[in-house]
């Protein structure tokens, strides 16, 4: 038996294709395998894809670019915020569906880390999380609404709390798709 494994590696080594066990051939029969990614959870946060011009009340908030990345498993947002200093931030978002909720992280040149999970509640996505307050008093709880229009706008209002039962609005933004350039 060890002779035939030793003359069967050389003759693998040598390239010299060695005869295999009949294969059952009939892939045809098989549906194709699913992409990864391409479930109707992982297309919920599609709505936010694309160039955005943002507003809060009637003033320039910034802009913002939503783009599908490695091979649609992800969104990548890119933030550039209106006014001086800018405040530029990046967000990875995805559905983790192992755990069946969307999870977002977000970063900006304040320095700030936001950690987000949540999902689709009633057509809007609500993303949640903690974090310590800024001044040392405690956790707040972030809460980000993205709610799609009929229009093709989306509303994302961002609360906080430190109860979960009072909310102070931190952000009430409205995107409005940006002209097409040439």
């Amino acid at each position: 038996m060890q002779a035939m494994m030793i003359q069967l590696a050389a003759l693998l080594m040598l390239g010299v294709t060695v005869p295999t066990v009949a294969q059952d051939n009939s892939d045809a029969a098989q549906p194709p395998a699913q992409q990864p990614c391409s479930t109707e959870k992982h297309r919920q946060f599609d709505f936010w894809i694309g160039e955005w011009i943002v507003t809060s009340g009637e003033q320039s908030a910034g802009t913002n670019s939503i783009e599908v990345i490695l091979g649609g498993c992800a969104l990548q947002e890119n933030w550039q915020g209106a006014g001086q200093p800018a405040l530029t931030g990046t967000s990875f978002n995805i559905y983790d569906q192992a755990n069946d909720k969307w999870h977002q992280t977000w970063v900006d040149t304040s320095g700030t880390l936001l950690e987000l999970d949540g999902g689709m509640h009633d057509g809007n996505m609500v993303l949640s999380g903690e974090r310590p307050s800024q001044n040392g008093g405690g956790m707040v709880t972030h809460r980000i609404t993205w709610t799609p229009n009929r229009d093709g706008s989306v509303r994302q209002l961002w609360e906080a709390s430190r109860d979960a039962e009072e909310w102070t609005v931190l952000f009430d933004g409205h995107y409005q798709r940006a002209p097409e350039t040439q």
